[in-house]
């Protein structure tokens, strides 16, 4: 009777299950038709209400069931860079737009790049004659690098602006897998490919701080021409430098130290910012609408204005995130996936030349080898190729850049770490500290290897070191062939080393900066095509339905109530860790030769724990992120 009973239960259960499936996909297609109305009603005026409670992103992670239910999503919503342009741009040339509110308090990060040129877009609405107004509890850097491009900066009498400027601690384990007798053994080429360090060393190599503290520095002053240029009044360097100071002149009065500072224009709360909306976009429809003014939403104002597809389509492949090998998930660069989306579109004839948008820090040499030769598929059948890079185009990312006709970057776009390594942990320390010992035959060198229990044998180290420094040629000899340069000359710029874009386009790196629209523009001159006569055609996978229905359920930055300056800044730390937790299992579960650039400094987003093929390492590690 009890084997009838458990197999009832197990009967039970499964019809549950099934249930429960079918009511999530009920409920999927019935928000993948309610929100697939093409115009959804937009008011006779208003203002354009961006409220980005998360990061933006270049390409948003899709939500997975099994992540989502695990608590492994990401703790952010993501908005895609060009809705957020897309949108801004829209609302400059529409009458019914009156002013652009961006709220900032669940505001998650980005991109140095991207949010320039969120910055730029927010100009050209200033340029429109429109004005720009942000509010949050608190700004740091990346919210405040937003705002300066506003007409009018609010900042609630509670809050404060506290910048920081790029740069911070890494964490380094070598003397916790010295104490638990893990050996990381370590195959490289390049002096400043210092992704590694963390693993072989207690602190940065000279080589390696000298490298970071010259890229932070570049960013910092990309940075605050940035703001400085679209802020004039405000005094960021002496406020930056002596915060304490500042303070102290304004009685102890964070807010009001910001003001004097020129940072902000306007203290008041969240209803007195929406009476000044209302001012300006008229009072709120509704009485029950918390804004108290006639906002129209950022989902809302990009579906009711699509991008035109009249003229020529210039192709717009986005290559965003780790690269791996195989198929993955938007967010990830899968170079099976990601090939077979481009090759499908070529095949369809129907772009008349390609962009790509790079933003990635590299990973895997075979993913990125493979979306490179799909990429010269396009120029064999005579498209031009323009490269378009994002935040942070370096390592893998530059591999695949070297098969563009030009490169387009930002002074601020990471790039560069021409280099390759690979890393084994092998673990006899540990077998030795519980009393346990191996043994074995062998018929070959390579039997059994890597012996990650009695430690690699030197034929095998051999044989990684020579196949790294192969790679490592090959990537050299393709950034010579595609930027006109000596290999010799590449290999003194690379080595390993990560370059800020405005460096980078000085050393023969980068051709020119712009946006991806700048890209676009230049793929269809060198199609001689006029560039106001094409359009962007994406060339992407679609979200699925479950997607979409699960992402109504990702828990928001927001809710969470980190809205002040300093809860962010307190929070840092949680957000240093999770973030050098998740490389460190990226470089211990990844394949054994990579071109990654984790010394790339991490943009200040919300990173998934996720991860797939644990190895021990990589198991010890989860362990203590917990």
């Amino acid at each position: 009777m009890r084997v009838l009973r458990g197999f009832w239960r197990l009967l039970v259960g499964i019809k549950d299950m099934l249930v429960l499936l079918l009511l999530l996909l009920f409920f999927g297609l019935l928000y993948a038709a309610l929100s697939a109305a093409p115009n959804p009603a937009i008011p006779s005026s208003g203002a354009l209400l961006l409220t980005l409670d998360g990061a933006i992103v270049e390409q948003p992670r899709e939500t997975q069931p099994f992540e989502l239910l695990s608590g492994g999503a990401t703790e952010a919503g993501e908005y895609r860079l060009r809705d957020v342009i897309q949108a801004i741009d829209a609302a400059a040339g529409d009458t019914r737009i009156k002013a652009v509110a961006l709220d900032l308090d669940g505001f998650a990060g980005g991109g140095q790049a991207a949010l320039g040129d969120v910055g730029a877009a927010l100009d050209r609405v200033r340029r429109a004659g429109k004005p720009v107004l942000t509010f949050a509890t608190g700004y740091t850097d990346e919210g405040y690098q937003l705002a300066a491009h506003a007409s009018e900066i609010w900042l609630d009498p509670l809050g404060a602006v506290l910048i920081a400027g790029p740069g911070g601690s890494n964490l380094y384990f070598k003397g916790f897998l010295d104490k638990i007798g893990v050996t990381p053994k370590v195959y490289r080429v390049g002096e400043f490919k210092s992704a590694v360090e963390p693993f072989t060393r207690a602190d940065q190599s000279p080589e390696a701080r000298a490298a970071n503290q010259a890229l932070v520095d570049a960013l910092w002053a990309s940075w605050r021409e940035e703001v400085g240029k679209a802020r004039p009044k405000a005094r960021i360097a002496d406020y930056a430098a002596r915060p304490a100071v500042a303070l102290s002149a304004a009685g102890g009065d964070p807010a009001e130290a910001a003001r004097a500072a020129g940072l902000v224009d306007q203290i008041g709360d969240r209803t007195a910012f929406g009476r000044r909306m209302a001012d300006l976009a008229g009072p709120a429809k509704s009485s029950e609408d918390p804004n108290g003014f006639a906002g129209i939403p950022l989902d809302n104002w990009v579906a009711a204005n699509p991008v035109s597809t009249s003229g020529s389509p210039i192709g717009v492949l986005t290559v965003a995130g780790d690269i791996v090998d195989g198929d993955a998930i938007p967010g990830t660069a899968g170079g099976d996936g990601i090939a077979r989306l481009l090759l499908t579109e070529l095949r369809k004839g129907r772009i008349k030349a390609l962009v790509v948008r790079v933003d990635s820090p590299g990973g895997s040499v075979t993913g990125s080898e493979r979306i490179r030769t799909a990429i010269l598929e396009a120029k064999r059948q005579k498209l031009p190729v323009v490269i378009s890079m994002g935040s942070v185009a370096a390592s893998g990312g530059y591999w695949i850049a070297t098969a563009g006709d030009r490169i387009y970057a930002e002074p601020s776009t990471i790039t560069g770490s021409i280099g390759v390594f690979g890393i084994i942990p092998t673990f006899q320390g540990t077998m030795e500290k519980l009393g346990l010992s191996v043994d074995g035959v062998k018929t070959t060198p390579l039997t059994g290897e890597p012996d990650v229990f009695a430690g690699t044998s030197p034929e095998f180290d051999a044989l990684i070191q020579t196949g790294i420094e192969h790679v490592y040629a090959r990537f050299t000899g393709l950034v010579a062939k595609a930027r006109k340069l000596t290999p010799e000359r590449v290999d003194e710029i690379g080595q390993g080393r990560v370059w800020a874009g405005g460096v980078a386009r000085q050393i023969g790196l980068v051709d020119a900066f712009g946006s991806t629209g700048e890209a676009i523009a230049e793929a269809a001159r060198l199609a001689k095509l006029d560039p106001a006569k094409v359009y962007p055609l994406h060339i992407e996978q679609p979200a699925s339905i479950a997607s979409q229905f699960l992402a109504m359920f990702k828990p928001g930055q927001k809710e969470e109530g980190a809205r002040d300056a300093y809860s962010r800044i307190a929070s840092r730390p949680d957000r240093m860790m999770r973030t050098a937790l998740a490389s460190a299992r990226r470089v211990a579960s990844g394949p054994a030769i990579q071109v990654r650039c984790l010394e790339c400094p991490a943009i200040d987003a919300p990173v998934s724990t996720a991860i797939a093929d644990p190895t021990l390492l990589t198991l010890i590690l989860r362990s203590f992120a917990r």
